[in-house]
């Protein structure tokens, strides 16, 4: 709420140029005589006639000033309090309206405060604010302030103008770590995927001997984390060992970090071993490294772990560690979790918890409890209203999904990046197209583009609704296509039925300087099932063995699905053998096979040795195995099956396990039974 509060105090007074702050004019001169002087307020009939006026204030709205401002010239040390506490609040227009004040009243302002406004520059990536900040440290004659420099090449770099970060840098006197420290860290900050900036920079400190530290090797390492670039990781690790900085706690950190984003489990787990003493931020490095590679159990034991060392959960661990319990559906687990957010009280009240915990709840398919923390919370903000959104998307309840769009905006909420991209499969699942299209223009307005994930939501939805021209029209129009681009035009053509189109964009890709990933192998192999092309299938299969993608359940069961869809079930049994890891997916995969090729006694017989392997069912193998009931006229089976869904792995039967067993009773004649489910499915 305090973003939009401060939008509104907006005052039109820091206007400047694209940046004339690197010019050796004197031009600062004239920035400040150009900057709009307040309105001269009408004089008092009567009181200030025959005395001498006081301060003139500009006629700003209403606490826009504290009241320190007319005692500047008894305590302008005030002033910088209510500077920096406005800049602590990241509400910098209104800061800048007082240090335009101030200028034009001659008080000179200290580094510390433009050090915070600076700061709070970083925080709201505001690059026009900080170049006004930029003017008023030379117009204070602050321009050669080392300290300050330092700050203003981390400012620029942090807000993506790169140019401007290397002015300031040059300018530096004395190019100490701190300088070259701000520069990395600023580059890191930013984003944008720039790892090679990132490198020059480090192999420029390292070959002019500059004494690296501590905080020079964390921020690398953090870019190399996200650039999962594990040999410089190594390299940066020995050099770790080499100057002794390998005993910091932060180092040590940013290596796990490091390791679990590079794949590398066993090395991370190694640097945590070789810790005598950790501390809530090591156990946390180590919870979101599993989390990060899907190894829930591993996090959840981690945390159990370290809460036995006497180490409890903090807010960062508590949002890492409750979409972990969401997605292993550990429901009496999150409701401990929740209990413990309670007692805290302080947690109870941040947002990124209480969302947390209604996307945990609708993981778990509780979604009265998600209802309920939402409804319940004090404040909401778009995240909340996202995840709930989410929870009904999850739990089936899509009308109410695209409902609570509307609603979010009745409460004053602007849905963001995020909350588009949540609801157009929606719209795509209910074929609302006019709902979409509406959604379309509000992502256009409010320049959501060129979003990739707004694109190729949308393009899938309109392909979902009939109008493929649409989806064709919005990939042309993406200036840098990528592999999510691709693959989002190949499955439009496979909704609409275009198989043979599906695989000229899929050659065309190939072409292309991007290449076919994990998922769109597996699209093409659907395709390839579809179309009963084995010969384009086995190309297809060889591509993914050379690119190792035949590890990826989800890829080794279109793989299997593919032989057996087209009869080559000998292939099929194959690929299934020779898989070193196989999960439910796969099981499926091969179930499905043999049900393609009427083997449907071999197909049960290994539904049941599926079980008896120790794995575990979910709804779309109950939807397969019912399905072949049907088909092979199993009655008795198929209800033995159904018992065996609700009552051993109590799984909630969806309508289509309804459907198939309603349909299977009435064909022999067995109406009771159906009616009694009939009854079941209506509760």
């Amino acid at each position: 709420m305090e973003c939009t509060q401060s939008r509104s105090l907006y005052f039109s007074l820091h206007s400047s140029p694209p940046n004339p702050l690197f010019c050796k004019t004197n031009q600062f001169s004239r920035i400040k005589a150009s900057t709009r002087s307040p309105p001269k307020p009408q004089k008092s009939p009567s009181k200030f006639r025959n005395k001498r006026n006081p301060p003139q204030i500009p006629p700003f709205k209403k606490n826009a000033f504290p009241s320190s401002l007319p005692l500047h010239s008894k305590n302008p040390h005030a002033i910088y309090k209510d500077i920096q506490a406005f800049a602590r609040q990241n509400k910098l227009k209104e800061a800048l309206a007082i240090l335009d004040y101030v200028d034009q009243q001659g008080i000179p302002v200290n580094p510390t405060t433009f050090s915070s406004l600076l700061a709070a520059c970083v925080r709201s990536k505001s690059l026009t604010d900080g170049r006004q900040i930029h003017a008023h440290i030379r117009t204070n004659g602050l321009e050669n302030n080392e300290f300050l420099r330092t700050k203003l090449a981390y400012m620029y770099s942090s807000c993506g103008s790169v140019d401007d970060a290397q002015r300031v840098f040059d300018e530096c006197t004395s190019k100490n770590v701190y300088s070259w420290n701000a520069l990395l860290r600023g580059t890191v900050i930013s984003g944008k995927k720039r790892y090679l900036d990132v490198l020059a920079t480090y192999s420029e400190m390292r070959s002019l001997a500059v004494k690296l530290n501590v905080y020079t090797f964390s921020t690398v390492l953090k870019s190399f984390a996200g650039a999962s670039a594990f040999r410089q990781g190594l390299k940066a690790h020995a050099l770790l060992i080499k100057n002794g900085f390998i005993v910091s706690s932060m180092v040590r950190t940013g290596l796990i970090d490091m390791y679990f984003k590079c794949g590398k489990i066993k090395l991370a787990y190694r640097v945590f071993e070789e810790i005598p003493e950790r501390d809530i931020v090591l156990w946390g490095a180590m919870i979101a490294g599993f989390a990060h590679n899907r190894m829930q159990r591993e996090a959840l034991d981690y945390v159990r772990w370290m809460i036995s060392e006497g180490i409890y959960l903090n807010s960062v661990i508590l949002t890492t560690i409750l979409p972990v319990i969401g997605e292993v559906w550990a429901r009496k687990l999150g409701q401990e979790v929740h209990a413990y957010v309670v007692k805290t009280k302080s947690y109870s009240n941040q947002l990124a918890i209480q969302s947390g915990l209604v996307d945990m709840y609708c993981k778990c398919g509780d979604l009265d409890s998600g209802r309920r923390v939402f409804y319940c919370s004090r404040e909401r903000n778009a995240i909340s209203w996202t995840a709930l959104m989410s929870g009904y998307v999850s739990n089936g309840r899509l009308d109410q999904a695209l409902r609570l769009i509307f609603w979010m905006q009745q409460e004053g909420f602007k849905p963001d990046v995020v909350t588009v991209a949540t609801v157009l499969p929606v719209c795509a699942e209910l074929r609302a197209l006019n709902h979409g299209k509406e959604i379309h223009a509000y992502a256009v307005k409010n320049c959501f583009f060129p979003n990739v994930s707004i694109v190729t939501s949308l393009m899938i939805m309109y392909s979902k609704c009939g109008v493929l021209d649409y989806s064709f029209k919005l990939f042309n129009g993406l200036e840098a296509r990528n592999v999510i681009s691709w693959t989002a035009m190949i499955e439009s053509y496979m909704e609409s039925g275009c198989l043979h189109e599906a695989i000229s964009v899929f050659r065309s890709m190939q072409l292309s300087k991007h290449r076919p990933d994990s998922v769109a192998m597996a699209r093409m192999l659907k395709v390839c099932s579809e179309l009963r092309a084995v010969t384009f299938g086995k190309e297809i299969h060889g591509q993914v063995l050379k690119k190792d993608f035949e590890s990826i359940p989800f890829v080794s069961a279109e793989i299997v699905k593919m032989y057996g869809s087209c009869g080559s079930i000998s292939s099929a049994k194959l690929v299934f053998d020779a898989l070193p890891v196989k999960g439910s997916m796969t099981w499926t995969a091969i179930i499905e096979a043999y049900g393609y090729n009427d083997l449907f006694e071999d197909a049960i017989s290994l539904f049941h040795q599926m079980i008896s392997d120790g794995f575990t069912p979910n709804h779309f193998t109950f939807k397969v195995v019912l399905s072949i009931c049907r088909q092979a006229g199993f009655v008795d089976e198929a209800c033995q099956i159904f018992s065996v869904m609700t009552r051993k792995y109590r799984l909630k039967a969806s309508e289509e396990h309804y459907c198939i067993i309603i349909e299977l009773l009435n064909i022999f004649g067995r109406f009771e039974e159906a009616e009694r489910f009939m009854e079941m499915s209506s509760l």
